[in-house]
């Protein structure tokens, strides 16, 4: 769904406290929040804002859990507020890249911004190396001899020359891979990341022997001045990290003393000689000797006997997650992706979010409440695409932790025989369904890693079902048995009023899985008569919450806590505006029937865009049923949803009668 990303960071700021945030970095699916004060944020008032799946505190970060494709908009949307002097207002290295000297800065020190940084530095080149993997799958596929077989084909029947064009797209980031880490480095330490890109290239320049060569003894080293040895430093991911934390530091360090006449020049000049003396002359070789040394215990962790490495990972890695410090992985996997062509990390970590699938199973399955089923159902469709924080914070440890505990030992299990059978991954940042395609470059990987996977989702059902379903669901939302007669009354804003003319459409019947699934709220959609210019009116009488500045999107909330958003079409906001004119502006008090704006029907057809107008019931859960009508010729002002709430009193309580 499209969204108003600016009000959205504004709207998280104004309950965290831009003065309360030190620092502020984003991983794939949340916000994560350095704060002075923890007690000063209200996490309902901020789990109640349109898109953000919830809140959590670990690691001494205050995580704001938003999900993939929308944290960094939003975090983007954040960084354009210039009012946030607390993230972005400081001149001094120390303040802006350590957290500050207040006291919850110095208790949680080295560990929270170890966090921020690799999330930060690593996030960004996740979806090149995925897209790597996903290029050396389909070619180890289509040049498989079985798989040439079938077309009665061979390898070598292949032209060299298109081995050759097909190598320019697999072999590409990992060959750069450290100048993207240096970039990025650069990128997150506030220095100038074009910079940075320049020194990661002098490190793995084709004039400097590669080091895996040099180490085989096919090349030798350049020997400086006739007895230093130097070497490049293809492959190494720490080699990078510390070379874009030096460099962006000396750049910042030459550019505060610097005279103005000379800064543009010298600047760059001076960080670029120092930072690749500084790594080529010892401490590059040295860095990579302990990177390797770190590659070899990983290794040897997973290569336990009886699948006991394979165990620790996967059970360790939901309780990871769950304090937030599994970013931390992700650059040992970079260095095992870089120095042996696989991540094995990656594939044990997997099975946490299969363990997932099977819990979240269960609970659907057996919920006799319809609003944990409802949970169950969304969390359990993010997590089919990698999203798991819905599961995470909305099952495993909403009732109990016995489903915790389920995912933890399933998990561990299903990694476990993984390890035991070999199976690695080429690549990562694909998770669950799409994670199969980092298995496809080998029949056996892929063939045991599906079957395991499908294990572990049906040993984490059937262990849910027989040991960890909570009470809680077990129970009907109303238990007609208890109460002879208990009398539920509408609430005041028990309907909402149509905003255009035409005919009513089913909410799955929409042609956008997000809406079409009701992960955003129950609603309709309706495809307007009129093919030109359309008039928008308010649907109910309330506070518009949002208003988009591309006037596709309206927000509003009724004094009764309606949550109704008005959506003009499917992925109108590329059109930036251009069909679109608004009348009000969010904060706005608004009657039923005022109009809010105009659209343009025909534009938007005009580009190919699916024009349905959809009125959605954001705070869905907070009724009992919301009921629209389908099918239907409406006007402005016709009735096209009733919702109901429970509001029972005691004068509608029949006495119960013992039988």
């Amino acid at each position: 769904m499209a969204t108003n990303y600016e009000a959205m960071a504004k709207a998280i700021l104004a309950q965290v406290g831009p003065d309360n945030v030190t620092s502020l970095t984003h991983c794939q699916t949340r916000l994560r929040f350095v704060v002075k004060d923890r007690s000063k944020i209200d996490d309902k008032a901020i789990e109640k804002i349109a898109d953000v799946k919830g809140v959590f505190y670990g690691s001494g970060q205050y995580q704001v859990i938003i999900g993939t494709g929308v944290v960094n908009k939003v975090y983007d949307a954040i960084d354009q507020l210039h009012e946030v002097n607390a993230i972005y207002g400081k001149d001094d290295d120390d303040a802006a890249d350590t957290g500050n000297n207040n006291e919850s800065g110095a208790k949680e020190s080295w560990v929270k911004r170890a966090m921020a940084m690799l999330s930060g530095i690593f996030v960004p080149i996740i979806p090149v190396i995925a897209a790597t993997g996903l290029f050396l799958g389909l070619k180890s596929a289509f040049t498989s001899p079985q798989v040439l077989k079938l077309f009665g084909a061979v390898p070598s029947d292949i032209p060299a020359s298109l081995t050759q064009v097909t190598s320019v797209l697999t072999d590409t980031v990992f060959a750069f891979l450290p100048a993207l880490i240096v970039w990025s480095t650069f990128r997150y330490f506030k220095g100038t990341p074009i910079i940075g890109i320049v020194i990661g290239l002098m490190l793995v320049s084709p004039i400097l022997p590669n080091a895996y060569s040099v180490a085989g003894g096919t090349v030798k080293a350049i020997h400086l001045f006739g007895f230093i040895p130097i070497v490049g430093s293809q492959g190494s991911v720490l080699t990078a990290l510390v070379a874009g934390f030096i460099g962006a530091k000396l750049e910042r360090f030459y550019r505060r003393h610097m005279p103005d006449v000379m800064e543009q020049i010298l600047t760059p000049f001076l960080t670029m000689l120092t930072t690749f003396i500084i790594m080529i002359l010892g401490v590059g070789p040295v860095v990579h000797w302990i990177e390797l040394g770190m590659v070899t215990g990983v290794k040897a962790l997973i290569g336990l006997p009886f699948g006991l490495g394979g165990f620790l990972v996967g059970a360790a890695y939901p309780l990871m997650v769950l304090i937030g410090i599994h970013q931390t992985m992700i650059m040992i996997e970079t260095s095992l992706l870089a120095n042996t062509g696989f991540n094995p990390l990656i594939t044990l970590e997997a099975m946490y979010g299969f363990a997932n699938l099977g819990v979240a199973l269960a609970i659907i399955i057996r919920a006799k409440s319809n609003k944990a089923k409802a949970t169950s159902i969304g969390a359990f469709m993010s997590q089919l695409f990698g999203v798991s924080e819905p599961t995470l914070f909305g099952v495993l440890i909403r009732y109990n932790f016995k489903p915790l505990i389920i995912t933890v030992l399933t998990s561990g299990v299903g990694a476990a025989f993984l390890s035991i059978f070999h199976v690695q991954a080429n690549s990562y940042g694909l998770a669950v369904l799409p994670s199969y395609l980092m298995y496809i470059y080998n029949g056996h990987a892929l063939i045991f890693y599906t079957i395991i996977s499908i294990l572990t989702v049906v040993v984490a059902f059937l262990a849910t079902s027989a040991f960890a379903i909570p009470k809680e669901i077990l129970i009907p939302d109303v238990d007609d048995n208890a109460v002879n007669a208990v009398v539920t009354t509408k609430v005041q804003d028990d309907e909402v009023y149509s905003p255009v003319a035409g005919t009513t459409v089913a909410l799955d019947q929409v042609p956008d899985p997000v809406f079409a699934s009701g992960m955003m709220g129950n609603g309709l959609g309706i495809q307007t008569d009129n093919p030109g210019v359309t008039n928008i009116y308010a649907p109910q009488a309330g506070k518009m919450s949002i208003v988009a500045d591309t006037g596709h999107a309206y927000g509003l909330i009724t004094d009764a806590g309606m949550e109704i958003l008005i959506h003009i079409g499917i992925d109108t906001v590329s059109l930036k505006g251009a069909p679109f004119e608004v009348k009000v502006k969010a904060g706005d008090t608004v009657k039923q029937g005022q109009l809010l704006g105009t659209f343009d029907k025909a534009a938007i057809v005009a580009a190919k865009l699916d024009p349905t107008v959809l009125v959605i019931i954001t705070n869905s859960k907070d009724y009992k049923q919301v009921e629209p009508v389908s099918d239907q010729t409406v006007t402005p002002g016709s009735a096209i949803i009733a919702l109901q709430k429970e509001a029972v009193t005691m004068d509608q309580v029949s006495p119960v009668t013992s039988k």
